[in-house]
C-alpha cells in the first residue's frame, strides 16, 4: 500500500474526518521557505508551518545547535536535575522579557503552556487568600489551544470547539475588542469595549482568577487585529479588581507582529506570559510559561506550595538548545527589516482585492496578511490550487491568511500575494 493511501486510511490529520479525510500533499524535504513534495513540486510555506518556522526551514544554525546537543544529552528528566541548555534559555528569556517576568516554566506545546498558566493563576489566588476565584475570563474570538481547559476559553459560539457545549466548564466572556488596530482610539468605555470588562468585573471579579487574551492579534479565532489601548485599559481593570492578567503570545511572539512581543505595542506587562511556536524556529514542539515573582511567591504561600505540573519532556535539552539558537538569531536584529519588508509587500500585493464584493476586509500587521471573505472558502479547491501555484496556504472558514517565514524575499512575497488574490477572486 502506498504511503498516501495508507495515510488516508489510518492517519488522523488536524480537524479532519477519518471517513472523508480530504487530500494531503506528501512533503519529502524542506529548506528555507520551500516545501518539496514527493513528485518534485515545490511550494512556498506561506504559513511558516502554523507560525513556527520564522527563520525558514532547516536554518543551518538551528540544525547545528540540535546536532551538537544530540551528541551529548538528547533528554533527561527535569525533576531534580538541570542542564546548561535549560539554564541558558532561561537567561535569554529573562533578559529579553519586561522586568518582573522572570520565573520560567518549560512545557512541550502551546496548549500545555496555557494550561500551566491557568494552574498558576488558580494556585496564586489560593496563596493570596482568594480561594473563591476558580473561573477565568476572556474576550470572544480568542483561541488558546485544543486541550480541555484551553478549549473552554476559546470562543464559545463561533470557535472550533463549540460542539463540546456543556461538557466544557462555563467561563466568562466579553465582546472582542471592537476598535481595529490603526484606527483612532475612542475614550468612551461603552464604545471601546472596556465598559464590558468593567461591568463583568463589577459583578463577577470575586470568582475570576485571571483574564487571558492574545495581545493585539487574535489568531485562529478570527485573525482580528485590535487597538493596543484596549490592552492597557484591561491591565488597569485587572489591577483594580484583583484579577491576574495572562497574555498568550504563542502565535504573536518573536517578531511576527513587527515588535519582538506584541505586548510592547501597549506597554503592558502581564502577570503570566505564554510563549511557543517560533520559540524553536519551528524545529521542535516546545513552549514556556513565564510568571512574575509575585505569582510565584503567592503559589509558594498557598496550600500546595509547589506548582502542580510536570511534563515528561519538560526542559528537553534538544529543544532548549535550538531555542537558544533561535533567540540568538533574533537578537541579531535582522528580523526587523525582514518583517517590515514582508509587511510592505503584503499591503501592496493584497490591495487589488480590497474592493471586491466578495471580500469583507483586507488587513496586514507585521508579517501577517489576511483576506476575510464574506463566504466560506472551498477548502478542497484551495488545496489543489496550492500545488498548482506553488504556494502552501491553509485557510479556515472565511479567512485566507499567510504568515511567511521572515526570510521570504520580495519575489516570494509577491508570489504568495498573487495566489491569495487569485483565490479571493474565485467568488466574484
Amino acid at each position: 500500500m502506498r504511503d498516501l493511501e495508507f495515510d488516508q486510511q489510518h492517519v488522523w490529520h488536524p480537524y479532519a474526518s477519518m471517513r472523508e479525510p480530504g487530500p494531503v500533499h506528501e512533503v519529502v524535504a524542506a529548506e528555507g521557505v520551500w516545501l518539496q513534495l514527493a513528485d518534485g513540486v515545490r511550494m512556498i510555506d506561506a504559513m511558516s508551518s502554523w507560525w513556527a518556522a520564522a527563520h525558514g526551514h532547516r536554518h543551518p544554525r538551528l540544525v547545528a545547535a540540535m546536532q551538537k546537543q544530540l551528541q551529548h544529552l538528547p533528554h533527561v528528566m527535569f525533576g531534580g536535575l538541570t542542564h546548561a541548555p535549560a539554564v541558558g534559555l532561561a537567561r535569554r528569556l529573562v533578559g529579553m522579557l519586561p522586568p518582573g517576568l522572570d520565573r520560567v516554566f518549560y512545557s512541550d506545546s502551546g496548549s500545555v503552556a496555557v494550561e500551566v498558566a491557568l494552574k498558576m493563576a488558580l494556585q496564586a489566588q489560593l496563596g493570596l487568600g482568594q480561594g473563591g476565584r476558580m473561573h477565568f475570563a476572556s474576550a470572544r474570538g480568542g483561541y488558546y489551544g485544543d486541550t480541555w481547559k484551553a478549549m473552554s476559553l476559546c470562543d464559545p459560539v463561533t470557535g472550533m470547539h463549540s460542539q463540546f457545549g456543556a461538557a466544557l466548564q462555563v467561563q466568562h466572556f466579553v465582546p472582542r475588542p471592537p476598535i481595529p488596530f490603526g484606527a483612532e482610539w475612542d475614550e468612551d468605555p461603552a464604545r471601546n469595549g472596556l465598559g464590558a470588562v468593567e461591568a463583568l468585573f463589577a459583578k463577577k471579579a470575586y470568582e475570576i482568577a485571571a483574564f487571558i487574551v492574545e495581545p493585539v492579534v487574535q489568531g485562529a479565532g478570527g485573525m482580528w487585529f485590535y487597538h493596543p489601548r484596549w490592552l492597557s485599559g484591561l491591565r488597569t481593570l485587572c489591577d483594580r479588581h484583583g484579577v491576574l492578567l495572562i497574555l498568550d503570545e504563542i502565535a504573536t511572539g518573536f517578531g511576527r507582529t513587527g515588535t519582538l512581543l506584541a505586548l510592547e505595542r501597549a506597554g503592558v506587562v502581564p502577570d503570566i506570559l505564554c510563549l511557543g511556536k517560533a520559540l524553536t524556529g519551528g524545529m521542535m514542539s516546545f513552549a514556556v510559561t513565564v510568571a512574575s515573582r509575585r505569582v510565584a511567591e503567592a503559589i509558594a504561600d498557598g496550600p500546595a506550595p509547589v506548582l502542580m505540573h510536570g511534563p515528561t519532556f519538560m526542559g528537553n535539552p534538544l529543544a532548549c538548545s535550538v531555542a537558544c539558537a533561535s533567540l540568538d538569531l533574533l537578537a541579531e536584529g535582522h528580523w526587523q527589516a525582514q518583517v517590515a519588508e514582508i509587511g510592505a509587500g503584503l499591503r501592496q500585493g493584497l490591495a487589488p482585492v480590497r474592493d471586491l464584493p466578495a471580500v469583507q476586509d483586507v488587513r496586514v500587521l507585521g508579517a501577517i496578511g489576511v483576506i476575510e471573505m464574506r463566504q466560506p472558502l472551498d477548502m478542497a479547491r484551495v488545496h489543489a490550487f496550492c500545488r498548482e501555484s506553488g504556494v502552501w496556504l491553509r485557510p479556515f472558514g472565511r479567512l485566507l491568511y499567510c504568515m511567511p517565514p521572515f526570510v521570504c524575499g520580495p519575489d516570494e512575497v509577491a508570489r504568495i500575494c498573487a495566489a491569495m488574490v487569485r483565490i479571493a477572486g474565485w467568488q466574484e
